[in-house]
């Protein structure tokens, strides 16, 4: 008997442990991006992400980032950028660690082919990461690099198809960090503008996490508001 109890609370601790991180529960991303060009070389990208553990509540973090691209090519953008993004890490009501805060500086760069109907990007994303995990863990200094293939697939003027997957690597201790794999429906607004409504499989070591997304992309053109 004292076995089969010793068992129950065994189940027991698994099952509290695996509702802290929200494992299994849906949660949902809403996000803007935008690239304004502002000359022929030249464009700034706006950024805002809202994720939650759960589709519509329980808040789990806020990423602002923008960056200036220097247009290359059609096909070749190289970006600098800023990110600031604030995280609670506690799922539900049980905060074990106190919010983490991170300023980040990153590099890009986006190449862009096409083959068949499909539309590829490549994105190379290095980041400097600097972050406040509170008074549990003090402030750390980490490096991350990041690739992104993302294929697009045009099912009419208006609707298309979207799929990428992206794998992050640390330079420090634990080289993988996580790999998210996405497909989402699109639809174009306007000539500058389009919808996303999708899905994201967020993979860590240890857990994994099922996201929907909502993005809306607005890239205005602003080259005649700066010319002299």
């Amino acid at each position: 008997m004292r076995k089969i109890w010793i068992l129950f609370a065994l189940i027991a601790v698994t099952g509290m442990n695996a509702q802290q991180t929200g494992e299994d529960t849906w949660g949902s991303w809403f996000q803007y991006f935008g690239m304004n060009r502002i000359s022929d070389k030249w464009s700034i990208h706006s950024e805002a992400q809202f994720r939650y553990y759960e589709t519509s509540s329980n808040f789990n973090q806020m990423l602002l980032r923008t960056g200036a691209n220097y247009h290359i090519s059609d096909n070749a953008i190289a970006t600098l950028g800023y990110a600031y993004i604030d995280t609670d890490p506690s799922f539900g009501e049980l905060n074990t660690i106190n919010e983490i805060s991170e300023h980040r500086i990153f590099q890009q760069f986006l190449l862009y082919n096409k083959v068949w109907e499909f539309k590829i990007e490549h994105r190379y994303r290095l980041e400097q990461r600097f972050i406040d995990f509170g008074e549990i863990r003090g402030e750390e200094t980490q490096h991350r690099a990041r690739y992104r293939l993302q294929v697009t697939l045009p099912l009419t003027d208006t609707f298309f198809l979207n799929f990428y997957d992206e794998v992050f690597v640390n330079f420090q201790n634990n080289l993988f960090d996580q790999n998210r794999a996405y497909a989402a429906f699109g639809v174009h607004l306007t000539e500058n503008s389009s919808v996303q409504i999708g899905y994201l499989k967020n993979h860590f070591s240890n857990t994994s996490f099922d996201r929907l997304q909502f993005a809306v992309f607005y890239n205005p053109d602003l080259r005649g508001l700066f010319k002299k």
